[in-house]
């Protein structure tokens, strides 16, 4: 599963973890993500994340 950067604020999105604090559960693939999710830390839209090598 690959994780994601947000450009801007450096948040990780790990598939692993997800973001469970915003109803997203564990296992969640960046892709699955709903269109109007946002960057936990900053609120940064799904285009503003990165995948990581």
């Amino acid at each position: 599963m690959k994780k994601y950067e947000c450009t801007v604020c450096g948040y990780i999105y790990d598939p692993e973890i997800a973001d469970p604090d915003n109803g997203i559960e564990p296992v969640t693939e960046f892709s699955d993500l709903p269109e109007d999710w946002v960057c936990p830390e900053c609120g940064a839209e799904k285009d503003q994340f990165e995948e990581l090598e």
